[in-house]
C-alpha cells in the first residue's frame, strides 16, 4: 500500500486502469471439484489471481498433543508460488504467509461444525498460482467451495472481497496497481446467511463515512461472489451425476 495519490489510477470519468467503474468487481471464476486425490478441492480466478485449494479430512489429527477431545482443528496453510509473482518468491512460509494462513483457519474454524468431529484435523491447502491482488481473499474463496465440496458440513459459504481508496475514491476490488499505490486496502469475509463479518483487515487510512461505505459495497460483493460460489457447486454435483446415469449397466449372463 503505497499510498502515492499522484499517480493517476481513476480517469476524470471514473474509469479504472483496468476499464471497470469503482464499484465493479473483477471477471470471476470458480470451479468445484478440480482434484482427484483431494476430499475436496476449488479452483479460483479473480482478474488475474489464479488460486487452487485442496482439503482433507477430517482425519486423526497427528501430532496428538494438539487433539481437540470436544472439536476438529482447521488448518489451513497458505502459500504463494515462487512464479506466482513478477520478482521470484522465496520458496517457503514467511511471515505474510503465516498471518494469512491464521486468519483464513480463524474465519473456516467460525463456520464449520468443528463439534461433529471431535480429535480430528481438517487440513486445507491454499496455493497461489498466480497473483495480482486480493489472493487472500481469493484464497479464502476458493477454502471455502473446497470445504463444500468435501462435504464438510458448515454454516454458510463464506465469499471474500477486498475494497479500497484510490485517488480519494472508494473503490472495490482492488487491482495490482491500486493495491501498490491505493492509499486504504480493506479484505473482508462474511457468512451471506447471517450478515456476519468473520475477516476484516485494513491497511491505509479512512474516514468515519468513507469506511461505512466500504463496507457496505464489500457486503454486497460478497453476495454477487456468493452467487458464484453455489453455482460452482451446482455445476459440479450435476456433472457428477450426469456420470453416473451415463455408466453402463452390466447384466450378469443368465443360465439357460
Amino acid at each position: 500500500m503505497g499510498g502515492n495519490s499522484n499517480i493517476k489510477l481513476i480517469d476524470d470519468n471514473g474509469i479504472r486502469i483496468d476499464g471497470r467503474k469503482v464499484d465493479e468487481l473483477r471477471p470471476i471464476k470458480i470451479e468445484a471439484g478440480v482434484l482427484k486425490n483431494a476430499d475436496g478441492s476449488a479452483y479460483v480466478e479473480i482478474g488475474k489471481n489464479k488460486v487452487l485449494a485442496a482439503v482433507y479430512g477430517p482425519r486423526e489429527c497427528h501430532p496428538r498433543h494438539m487433539q481437540n477431545p470436544a472439536k476438529a482443528i482447521v488448518q489451513v496453510k497458505y502459500n504463494m508460488i515462487s512464479f506466482s509473482v513478477d520478482d521470484r518468491k522465496r520458496p517457503g512460509p514467511d511471515r505474510r504467509s503465516v498471518e494469512i494462513s491464521k486468519i483464513i483457519s480463524e474465519a473456516m474454524e467460525y463456520v464449520v461444525f468443528t463439534e461433529n468431529y471431535p480429535r480430528t484435523s481438517i487440513d486445507v491447502f491454499i496455493e497461489v498460482l498466480q497473483a495480482n491482488a486480493g489472493t487472500r481473499c481469493a484464497g479464502l474463496t476458493a477454502a471455502s467451495v473446497a470445504l463444500a465440496d468435501a462435504g464438510i458440513p458448515m454454516k454458510d459459504l463464506v465469499p471474500a472481497i477486498a475494497v479500497g481508496k484510490v485517488n480519494d475514491q472508494v473503490v472495490l476490488d482492488l487491482n495490482k496497481e491500486e493495491d501498490n499505490y491505493g492509499q486504504a486496502d480493506v479484505p473482508m469475509a462474511m457468512i451471506p446467511r447471517t450478515g456476519e463479518v468473520v475477516l476484516l483487515q485494513m491497511d491505509g487510512h479512512l474516514t468515519y463515512d468513507e469506511f461505512k461505505y466500504a463496507i457496505s459495497l464489500g457486503k454486497k460483493a460478497c453476495a454477487e461472489v456468493y452467487e458464484i460460489q453455489k453455482d460452482a457447486l451446482r455445476r459440479r454435483y450435476v456433472v457428477e451425476s450426469e456420470a453416473e446415469q451415463e455408466q453402463p449397466v452390466s447384466v450378469p449372463d443368465q443360465e439357460a
